[in-house]
């Protein structure tokens, strides 16, 4: 799956800037702000969301920057939904995270048997293409033809993500055009012979320019799992009022916590790394765990540590625990955050009443959620 090293797709990117009949709108995941400054010599882990806004807006007079933890914020309302939906109607379980597409094709190759366990909601960045072609064009009148779509990610396997049939919402066209790794977008702002470390901090472009904690802490490992439970647990008991559930949080093989909400024992366990991905399936294929709640990232550490990220001399990696630093910038931002629940957004309050009406609902799943495939061991 070319985990380690991207295909350059910068040249597709440039081509459709210089393009006038073109919008260009980017958006950025919610680890890139712990990473991206590391490409321009900055401390690991700064948070450099304002620097990488204003640089992207900086690429070309017809581009907009957008901010993919606002899909984060969706995909846990969506997933949150479906979580409780399997708990009360008794619906498969676990259920397996789906928004890493590592982990997700290593289900569809090996593992097939696990293929109604994954949620059905698609990763941020599949939702967030949708959305754009989606209610974003209809609300401005714009042909999705018009728009070209780039999202920025960790990882490379996004890239193959973002051609899977199964993610349209039209059949005529990919929601996401280009996914460019930090590398790229790195490389882009060098290109275009623009100052980082001197720009100043601009927000995200609007109606997508704000989240919440939960969105945020998606690029850790945890972070998905703990904010679907933020959002699950009110939905059983709207007076929970547990915020943290910094048991899920940390660098542990496989983390297992029960909680009780509303009279239901809620059994979860988190893990990163295929091989411990692995381990885990074995053990509830034979019976020896039991959990409604499963997340699984392909890359030991999460997100913050994908194969698209900004590379290390071996000096900072033997000696420095950069997934740590990078995951503490994403947590610190969530505790100071206004907002930490993510159906707290008013971004969020917005699309559902303006287009998807409620969580689950037949518009919403068309244009949010989608289905997998099972895979030979030996082809894509």
């Amino acid at each position: 799956m070319g985990a380690l090293t991207e295909k350059s797709q910068e040249d597709k990117v440039w081509e459709a800037i210089a393009d006038p009949t073109k919008q260009v709108l980017f958006f950025t995941a919610p680890s890139i702000k712990a990473t991206l400054g590391e490409a321009f010599d900055m401390p690991i882990g700064t948070n450099v969301e304002g620097k990488m806004a204003a640089a992207i807006k900086r690429l070309g007079a017809n581009v907009k920057a957008f901010n993919m933890d606002f899909t984060a914020d969706l995909t846990i309302i969506e997933e949150a939904n479906e979580l409780v939906q399997r708990i009360k109607n008794g619906g498969t379980l676990p259920m397996f995270t789906s928004c890493c597409p590592g982990w997700v094709k290593f289900v569809e190759h090996y593992y097939p048997e696990f293929l109604p366990n994954l949620s059905t909601c698609k990763s941020p960045q599949a939702m967030f293409g949708a959305v754009l072609k989606g209610y974003y064009c209809q609300k401005n009148g714009i042909d999705p033809k018009d728009v070209f779509v780039v999202s920025v990610i960790p990882c490379t396997a996004k890239k193959f993500e973002a051609t899977r049939p199964q993610l349209r919402s039209d059949e005529n066209y990919d929601d996401v055009d280009v996914a460019l790794t930090t590398r790229e977008l790195a490389r882009m702002i060098k290109r275009a012979a623009i100052n980082f470390t001197d720009l100043p901090e601009e927000d995200f472009d609007a109606p997508f320019n704000k989240a919440t904690g939960g969105g945020i802490i998606f690029g850790a490992t945890g972070g998905v799992l703990e904010a679907a439970l933020r959002t699950a647990a009110r939905l059983l008991d709207g007076d929970f009022k547990k915020i943290d559930f910094e048991e899920v949080r940390g660098p542990e093989a496989v983390r297992e916590v029960t909680y009780e909400v509303a009279g239901v024992k809620i059994n979860v366990a988190v893990t990163s790394g295929l091989g411990n991905a692995r381990m885990l399936l074995e053990k509830i294929k034979k019976g020896e765990a039991n959990y409604q709640m499963v997340e699984i990232m392909a890359c030991p550490g999460g997100c913050i540590n994908g194969g698209g990220q900004p590379t290390r001399s071996d000096s900072v990696s033997n000696y420095v625990d950069y997934k740590a630093l990078r995951s503490k910038a994403l947590y610190d931002l969530d505790k100071n955050s206004e907002l930490r629940v993510c159906e707290e957004s008013p971004i969020i309050k917005m699309v559902y009443d303006e287009f998807f009406e409620t969580p689950g609902a037949e518009k919403a799943h068309h244009y949010l959620h989608t289905s997998y495939v099972a895979r030979s061991k030996y082809y894509t």
